[in-house]
């Protein structure tokens, strides 16, 4: 695992059964299983009835005519790359072993990741769980809709060290966060993301980040985070009402609006908040979303419900504020780049 971290390892790929692998995985890496979630199933069952030696029986006979097209898929994986795979399963046990003897039987260099994904998740909790943050972390706040998230990537894509917790959680952080996003990723998987960002990043001056709350989706940030975050440096961003209405609109409903599901989808994550939101405005929210009208619908969450809780939070913070204005995303990124060579020297360290 050590000589893994230290070498890098850019050419993944997990033998686990899909359902496992899209429970968590590390980072970066590629399905090719050796079971389905079907045969892996048969194999469980088959070895708690008659034995190891029954179960690996019947591995070799669900495997075999598999072989080639296992092969043509790893094969193709290291041409694509350019590098030689290193193969793992749950705990570098029979399933990697097997897969990474048909290699090189095949001709395909290829390495194993001993302790398999066990061993790296154990390795992500040792690192993250007495991780201290020692740089400084910058904080940009902001109501919900003035584009802090757009800005975080535009910031990431000229080489910032961000880190974007609502993209490692694969949610958006809020009651309507989950739309058009998928499955939320689950515990394991946010931690490694930001394991990986952490380490990508290892040698950063300063970190930046949305100033989220604890939770974020399924995932639940680590102390040091927390902790940093009582230390940060505080960027308010801003943007008027119409504008952060429209970036909403275009964010969570021109792209999605068209599936069938959708309006019961935003239905019932109202439903798990009308209670919070003054009578008169929910119910004139609720017709909002049943006719269709979005635009008055965000722009009565934002007034009567994400706005007020904003300013409680950002009240929960100590020390100054840095405003900078999103009305023009291209101005603001400029304005934060600025902000951050005054402050904390970037650009000439």
């Amino acid at each position: 695992m050590e000589e893994m971290l230290h070498q890098g390892y850019g050419n993944l790929i997990d033998v686990r059964s899909p359902g496992e692998f899209a429970r968590d995985t590390i980072p970066g890496a590629v399905n090719i299983p050796l079971f389905s979630d079907a045969e892996r199933a048969q194999v469980g069952i088959m070895y708690k009835q008659q034995g190891q030696q029954a179960a690996q029986w019947l591995g070799m006979q669900i495997v075999s005519p598999k072989i080639e097209s296992l092969m043509k898929a790893i094969r193709q994986r290291a041409e694509e790359t350019g590098e030689e795979p290193t193969i793992f399963c749950w705990r570098g046990g029979m399933r990697s072993r097997a897969m990474a003897t048909f290699a090189t039987f095949s001709g395909i260099p290829v390495r194993r990741l001993i302790g398999g994904y066990r061993a790296y998740r154990q390795h992500v909790v040792k690192t993250i769980v007495p991780y201290e943050l020692k740089v400084p972390l910058v904080l940009l706040h902001g109501m919900t809709g003035v584009g802090k998230t757009e800005l975080l990537r535009r910031l990431e894509a000229r080489g910032l060290p961000v880190l974007d917790l609502e993209r490692m959680a694969g949610h958006r952080g809020s009651v309507f966060g989950h739309i058009g996003k998928g499955r939320p990723a689950n515990q394991k998987m946010f931690d490694a993301r930001l394991f990986e960002t952490l380490r990508r990043f290892r040698t950063a001056p300063f970190f930046l980040m949305e100033a989220e709350s604890k939770r974020i989706g399924n995932a639940v940030l680590p102390a040091f985070l927390m902790d940093a975050k009582e230390r940060a440096l505080h960027v308010d961003v801003t943007a008027p009402l119409d504008v952060r209405v429209e970036r909403l609109y275009q964010e969570y409903v021109l792209p999605f609006a068209w599936r069938p599901d959708y309006q019961d989808s935003v239905m019932a994550a109202y439903a798990g908040i009308a209670r919070r939101i003054p009578t008169a405005q929910s119910h004139l929210l609720r017709e909002a979303i049943q006719s269709g009208d979005y635009r008055t619908a965000i722009a009565t969450l934002l007034v009567y419900y994400y706005d007020p809780r904003y300013q409680n939070k950002r009240n929960a913070y100590v020390g100054s504020f840095t405003e900078v204005d999103a009305t023009d995303l291209n101005q603001a990124e400029e304005r934060i780049v600025r902000y951050l060579e005054e402050t904390l020297g970037w650009g000439t360290l």
